[in-house]
């Protein structure tokens, strides 16, 4: 297989062999993990193959980097040491001026390091509701830098469209970044839709397993590559050797899972929709959606996540996470066991209440990522703790 055609083979094969030729030395089929710090020169200043130091190149790293780059169509990817160090690392090219067009629906950590880090540096950042595409538009400036969105968005699922969004930002000279986290590069490829930048934490869906913390950035552009890959050696967030064999486990498995994921997913939104202790479900996958026909045109599934509002106030949204029992309460998303989470105590406790609620974050929101376990038993689940007082 050639890692660098990266339309050679369907998704499927890529997910199994992209990047990772059997080991020469052995014809092992796993790619080993290279734990070491540094490499025998040939001579001073000569490096065999570019490799001289580990934070700047690891055999394992480079491996899951051509693999992630060839899932999401890109010519280059870049690992990190977790999804929030590659939102930093596109962050460093920018300086005291520049300008930020951001979805008003973030991960909450994701704001912070923009609210709490950047705009101490004099970033300027702008909220809109990327579904407005009017409003995107009347956000742009002429520093604007990135148009930086998710879709669907974590934790309200609002889908935008990336290809009017993509044309948006090129047409004011700023570059598009989406954070693919929720989607996977198995149900959308930002890329392709004229995206920049594409942004995972690979802690999620592409590691799979609830067992390792990482991030990535994929992009097409020579220069652009060069540029992040320069403050990703300066830096030096990277994963180590470990962690990237953890993933690269994962990404062969990526398309089976999800398939699972959604699938379920769909069944369980379908439930909550009905359920007389919900008052509203945010999923793609519903036709009552607003942005359902979005999704069903750029998204080739739905996704794994939900979250729905629950009759109360946040003790009551705190009580319906706490009894469930399949479903674990914790944070993170995308392992092959069930959670759920309550965003305005948790994964955006960050977010200031009141800016929270203007963006439709109710007290009683719940997430929940839906595994692979059987439905039965996760619906079953989901009835117990919302009839539970």
């Amino acid at each position: 297989m050639n890692d660098h055609e990266p339309a050679a083979h369907r998704f499927a094969t890529r997910a199994v062999h992209a990047g990772q030729p059997p080991d020469p030395l052995t014809g092992a089929l796993m790619v080993p993990i290279y734990q070491n710090s540094t490499y025998r020169q040939r001579a001073p200043a000569e490096p065999i193959d570019g490799y001289e130091y580990a934070r700047t190149k690891n055999p394992t790293r480079l491996a899951l980097e051509r693999n992630l780059a060839s899932l999401e169509g890109g010519k280059h990817g870049l690992c990190f040491s977790s999804g929030l160090a590659a939102t930093n690392n596109v962050m460093n090219l920018l300086k005291s001026g520049d300008h930020v067009v951001a979805g008003d629906d973030l991960y909450g950590g994701t704001w912070r390091l923009f609210e709490r880090l950047y705009a101490n540096f004099g970033v300027k950042f702008t909220y809109v509701d990327f579904c407005d595409l009017d409003a995107v538009k009347g956000a742009l400036r002429p520093e604007t830098k990135y148009v930086f969105t998710e879709t669907p968005t974590n934790p309200l699922l609002k889908i935008c469209d990336l290809a009017a969004i993509a044309q948006l930002a090129h047409a004011a000279g700023a570059k598009a970044v989406c954070d693919n986290t929720f989607a996977t590069p198995y149900l959308q490829r930002p890329l392709e839709a004229g995206f920049d930048v594409v942004l995972h934490s690979v802690t999620k869906y592409l590691g799979g397993h609830s067992d390792v913390i990482g991030g990535a950035l994929i992009v097409d552009d020579d220069e652009l590559a060069q540029k992040l890959a320069f403050f990703q050696n300066a830096v030096g967030s990277v994963p180590g050797p470990n962690d990237c064999f953890l993933v690269l486990r994962g990404t062969k498995t990526l398309h089976l899972r999800m398939d699972r994921h959604c699938a379920t997913a769909q069944r369980l939104a379908q439930f909550l929709a009905k359920h007389p202790e919900v008052t509203k479900v945010h999923y793609p996958g519903l036709p009552g959606h607003p942005g359902h026909a979005l999704a069903k045109r750029q998204m080739s599934q739905f996704g794994g996540m939900i979250s729905f509002v629950v009759k109360g106030d946040v003790a009551r949204g705190k009580r319906v996470a706490g009894a469930t029992k399949l479903f674990a309460c914790a944070e993170s998303l995308g392992g092959v066991e069930s959670l759920i989470e309550h965003p305005p105590s948790m994964t955006h406790a960050s977010i200031p209440a009141e800016i929270r609620r203007a963006r439709g974050l109710d007290d009683g929101l719940l997430r929940i990522s839906v595994g692979v376990e059987d439905p039965d038993d996760l619906e079953a689940d989901l009835e117990q703790a919302l009839e539970a007082k």
